[in-house]
């Protein structure tokens, strides 16, 4: 018997499956998108406070740039482990735990006051935060087949765009609501207070919401817990038939098509961490100077974002394509850096090049995990997807401190846009390489 005859066979009834999975999506995606949108804050609410806190501190760009950047040397050196551990103890403990330390770190950097302390707590935020993403994607895999990823993705990284949908105006208001110094501290400083206290609180109710699994669901029937895990088992079976991926970490290290997606989200995350950093200074030098008035020109592009992206991810799942769905956003992405680099000195072209840029750099992000997880089996995801995770968010060191070394030795980000465009551009052309009968499911 053929495989796909094997795998029509097991896959259950799906008037149960799209039950199921309807109870699945309205218990687990809100919930882990709003703690998503809280650690992508966490994360770059230091692009807001930069606004502020390079005056006050008298830091340069380049020492701003480092800094940004440095927070990801330490969540590329934790990604793996942090993965292999959630694996080991289920999800709802270490991410309760991962989201307390990194919430408490977060609010922790109202006491910047050197360089030196600047690179040691974004240090330590990265270190604790470093398992999240690699484990919420390795968590959905525990719960949606492929073909269910791709809107599934969508959905929880819409995060992204609505924290800067949200994050922008509201840290603008922020600092221009504190800027007076109430409780003895700056604007940024309680910037950085209110949005990482959320997260510690977030990070306990993981605990007692969360379920590391669907036997553990209570919420689901028994008939439903049959069919998810029927159609997990059917989609195990299907990609063991097409992967050329061992099902051990040690393999998974030796597998070129693993490091490839990692150069691929390398460059894809140069293009978003370069948005996200910069995005409110770029905003801020074509003469807006009011921090309210920043904050929400920083939401429009976040905005078209958050609707592109679900969009693209119900594309890929009814097409069933996944490649052409993470480069052409890429291309996207790519086309608007150079726009807001070509006509620096025209703010709404600026602005439709900014909405691209982030439109295509964030579709492209989400939809790019469609592609590893595909052809990853369970045994060698939770290692797979942390090595792909931690390769890409080298992009996260690299590019806010390249932007910001070009910028002091040029006073002007133009130059360092056509380079992160280059670099779209070479991630495109490699997600074309990957063979489409190993992701187009």
């Amino acid at each position: 018997m053929s495989t796909s005859t094997t795998t029509a066979q097991a896959w259950p009834a799906a008037s149960v499956l799209d039950g199921a999975y309807k109870k699945a999506s309205w218990h687990l995606i809100p919930f882990i998108f709003v703690c998503y949108l809280f650690n992508y804050l966490d994360r770059v609410n230091v692009g807001f406070a930069k606004l502020e806190m390079l005056d006050a501190l008298k830091l340069s760009n380049t020492v701003y740039g480092l800094g940004a950047g440095i927070f990801f040397i330490g969540y590329v050196l934790s990604g793996v482990p942090s993965n292999l551990i959630l694996h080991k103890i289920g999800a709802r403990r270490w991410i309760s735990v991962m989201m307390v330390a990194w919430g408490a770190l977060s609010a922790a950097m109202l006491f910047v006051a050197t360089p030196t302390s600047f690179y040691v707590l974004r240090f330590f935020t990265g270190v604790a935060e470093a398992g999240f993403f690699p484990g919420m994607v390795l968590y959905f895999t525990h719960w949606f087949p492929t073909q269910k990823r791709g809107q599934v993705m969508a959905l929880f990284m819409s995060a992204i765009p609505i924290s800067g949908l949200i994050g922008g105006p509201l840290s603008g208001w922020m600092l221009s609501h504190f800027s007076s110094g109430q409780g003895g501290m700056a604007g940024w400083q309680w910037l950085f207070l209110l949005q990482g206290l959320p997260t510690v609180v977030l990070g306990i109710c993981v605990y007692f919401y969360l379920n590391d699994g669907i036997a553990q669901a209570r919420w689901l029937s028994s008939e439903e817990k049959n069919a998810m895990q029927a159609a997990l088992a059917a989609d195990e079976q299907q990609r063991a038939a097409t992967s050329n991926v061992g099902q051990s970490f040690g393999a998974v290290l030796r597998n070129g098509s693993v490091w490839m997606l990692g150069v691929i989200y390398f460059c894809i995350q140069m293009g978003v961490y370069a948005i996200n950093f910069w995005l409110p200074s770029i905003i801020k030098s074509l003469g807006f100077e009011s921090a309210v008035t920043v904050g929400w020109l920083s939401a429009i592009p976040y905005l078209a974002a958050a609707v592109f992206m679900v969009w693209a991810g119900r594309s890929a799942d009814k097409r069933r394509e996944r490649r052409f769905h993470v480069s052409l956003p890429m291309v996207m992405g790519l086309t608007g850096l150079m726009m807001a680099a070509n006509f620096s000195s025209n703010a709404l072209i600026v602005m439709i090049g900014l909405s691209m840029a982030t439109m295509g750099a964030l579709a492209a992000l989400a939809q790019f995990w469609s592609l590893p997880a595909a052809f990853l089996g369970s045994a060698a995801a939770a290692g797979g997807l942390a090595l792909i995770n931690s390769l890409g968010q080298i992009a996260g060191f690299v590019s806010p401190f390249l932007v910001g070394w070009i910028k002091d030795a040029t006073n002007s980000t133009d130059v360092a846009l056509y380079i992160l465009s280059s670099v779209l551009l070479l991630g495109a052309i490699l997600v074309l390489r990957i063979p489409a009968k190993l992701v187009n499911r």
